[in-house]
């Protein structure tokens, strides 16, 4: 039996095209498949784009955070994505990071935790590894600056509170929260990230810095030292 042929957008009937129905009804009327179909055109022999993009979705539980993760080694898995359509669906999954990040920037001041997880989520939420930043922070706690201080392998990473101070100084901050991520999507310290809050806590204070807060980030929920009141 020969395969069917198959069907790019154009040869849709009207009434299935996306592109067709985001001009007449929107783009909130598209569902996600929808929306990644315009993206790349065209499915393959079995499956039309939207189908297929229905398919890719729910690989990744209907998830657009873990397709983000994905590599076009990810999406090889299925038939009809080569390269190019990987990297056209990576690129717009960048672009809403981007646009997602670039809201936050606008919040420049922070008043709770929450504040400090969606400034930074955006930044961390696909990371392989762990990176460690620090937000400064000027005397009504408005944003002054955020520093990576560094960037680790799987097991971790090192944050030098020298470092970290010299950057406060020089950026006359009075205010600073640490920030990093935890791969693994636990949220809950370690006992070296505790060590290490308190070892830079002491040290800010010898400097009149004020240490509000850490925060550890994972896609979906985080941890806060100032909330559970390791932190005073």
């Amino acid at each position: 039996m020969k395969d069917k042929p198959k069907l790019n957008i154009n040869q849709w009937a009207e009434e299935d095209r996306p592109r067709e129905k985001m001009m007449s009804k929107g783009a909130d009327a598209l569902s996600d498949a929808e929306l990644l179909a315009i993206l790349i055109g065209s499915g393959n022999t079995e499956e039309s784009a939207v189908e297929l993009m229905r398919r890719i979705l729910a690989s990744c539980s209907n998830n657009l955070n873990e397709m983000a993760k994905w590599s076009v080694r990810d999406y090889s898995n299925f038939k009809g994505f080569g390269p190019a359509k990987s990297i056209t669906i990576m690129a717009a999954l960048e672009l809403g990071k981007r646009r997602k990040l670039q809201e936050s920037r606008e919040r420049s001041q922070i008043s709770c935790s929450t504040d400090v997880y969606d400034l930074f989520h955006p930044l961390m939420c696909d990371l392989p590894q762990e990176e460690f930043w620090i937000l400064l922070l000027n005397q009504a706690n408005k944003v002054i600056n955020r520093v990576r201080i560094s960037s680790g392998g799987i097991d971790g990473t090192y944050a030098d509170t020298r470092t970290i101070l010299r950057e406060a100084l020089i950026q006359r901050a009075t205010g600073l929260i640490l920030i990093h991520n935890h791969p693994s999507g636990n949220p809950q310290p370690s006992g070296e990230d505790k060590r290490l809050t308190n070892h830079i806590h002491q040290a800010a204070q010898t400097m009149n810095i004020r240490l509000s807060d850490h925060v550890i980030i994972c896609d979906g929920k985080f941890y806060s030292f100032a909330d559970e009141g390791e932190i005073i």
